[in-house]
């Protein structure tokens, strides 16, 4: 902490007494910082995704390949003929959805549904499909200057569906393709 912030603080402590000031001010601050992640993501200069971990490993999604997360639905009806990553399908808001479990289908193991256990539902027009994780971090940021298209190496074999990865502080964080994975023949190739 540098000593601007802890003016900063300071000021903040000093309206602790005037909620309705303290208020004023964490907006005025919110919006000031908005802007300036606004500035900086019009520009260019930041990558927006998901992490979420699969295995024992941490993966990213491009936000916009994302439409949502949703928990584990507590119903999921199997497909007679389907190969063994495909889980069933499930209502979700009054749409069937296909549930594949991601990890199965790389090869790598199943997914077991746990407390933490989420549905990344993919954003593509022609597929609607939710992906079964082990759990989802939330949003990661990058600047675009972190981005190397070099897959790393991973102990989950999808090498062919990586677009490159971040690499921030010694981390490397794998960039998986949604478009690339769900329009491969391997995906596209449902029945058993």
């Amino acid at each position: 902490m540098n000593a601007s912030d802890g003016g900063t603080v300071e000021n903040l402590r000093a309206l602790r007494d005037r909620p309705f000031e303290l208020l004023k001010e964490l907006e005025k601050r919110s919006r000031t910082n908005a802007a300036g992640v606004g500035a900086e993501a019009a520009a260019g200069g930041e990558w927006v995704g998901v992490a979420f971990r699969m295995g024992g490993e941490t993966f990213l999604l491009a936000r916009e390949e994302t439409r949502e997360v949703l928990g584990h639905p507590s119903s999921v009806t199997r497909i007679p003929g389907a190969k063994t990553w495909i889980k069933g399908l499930a209502n979700i808001r009054g749409q069937l959805m296909p549930m594949l479990d991601l990890r199965q289908f790389l090869g790598s193991g199943v997914t077991v549904a746990g407390r933490n256990t989420r549905i990344i539902v993919v954003n593509h027009r022609e597929v609607p499909v939710g992906l079964i994780v082990d759990e989802v971090h939330g949003f990661r940021r990058f600047a675009e200057s972190e981005f190397s298209a070099d897959p790393p190496p991973t102990v989950i074999r999808c090498d062919s569906y990586l677009a490159g990865a971040f690499r921030r502080s010694g981390e490397v964080w794998p960039v998986l393709s949604m478009k690339v994975l769900v329009e491969s023949q391997g995906f596209l190739q449902a029945a058993s």
